[in-house]
């Protein structure tokens, strides 16, 4: 059964984006615009998490989340705050309210998908698959381990996360920028030709024996997991 997401926002734009994006990864998404509107739909049908704006007409979100965690029915509901207000106080007061993680506009969209996600583990652990596969690549999550057919593949850290993430999102190309704000984070300042670094090395590991590369390069974009790889070996 796909995890439900109920998407809170009133920026018409942003919230098409974020529906299309969760979609993507498998996801059943509702989106609403309102405060008061999103109260009745959770008294209806509860979601696995939801994603909530701060400033919404009606109801406010953090209000919202005030009264989610009064209620013993979503006291331990997964919640992501969206906000366009950055500073500290604001942020403790929001997570002080009863949000799991909070988020501040504008922001990454991988970043955003990566955290739902990790929210979702850990409320929901049997709702996030802890294996990812495609063609003869295995991922597990769980044991951060690799195998590539029979024989298991060694990644550093930084590999496997990369490797995690475009899995996750098969055939959907990554800026250099997204990629470091995925796997490196946010607020982590290194060159974006780390990146090409990295994906060299994954690259040169996956492919050992003449193997497919699962990696492409998207000229002037950025980089994709192919997941057609195993239909171009020769």
């Amino acid at each position: 059964m796909k995890p439900k997401v109920l998407v809170v926002e009133d920026e018409e734009a942003l919230s098409v984006l974020l529906r299309y994006n969760l979609e993507s990864e498998g996801y059943d998404v509702e989106a609403v615009n309102r405060g008061d509107e999103a109260e009745i739909r959770l008294k209806e049908n509860l979601p696995d998490i939801v994603v909530l704006d701060w400033m919404l007409p009606g109801l406010s979100g953090i209000e919202l989340c005030r009264r989610l965690r009064a209620r013993s029915e979503t006291e331990r509901l997964p919640i992501l705050m969206l906000t366009a207000r950055s500073e500290e106080a604001e942020r403790v007061r929001g997570l002080s309210t009863g949000a799991d993680d909070y988020m501040v506009k504008p922001f990454s969209v991988p970043e955003f998908v990566a955290r739902v996600r990790a929210l979702l583990r850990r409320a929901s652990p049997e709702q996030v698959s802890q294996q990812l596969k495609s063609g003869d690549i295995e991922l597990d999550r769980e044991k951060k381990r690799v195998h590539r057919g029979p024989r298991e593949v060694h990644l550093g850290p930084t590999e496997f996360r990369l490797l995690e993430f475009l899995m996750t999102s098969p055939g959907r190309v990554f800026t250099r920028e997204q990629l470091l704000n995925a796997v490196w984070g946010r607020d982590v300042y290194i060159d974006e030709r780390t990146v090409d670094v990295h994906i060299g090395r994954l690259r040169k590991t996956l492919t050992r024996g003449k193997k497919p590369d699962p990696i492409r390069t998207v000229r002037g974009s950025g980089y994709s997991f192919n997941e057609r790889f195993s239909e171009n070996a020769a």
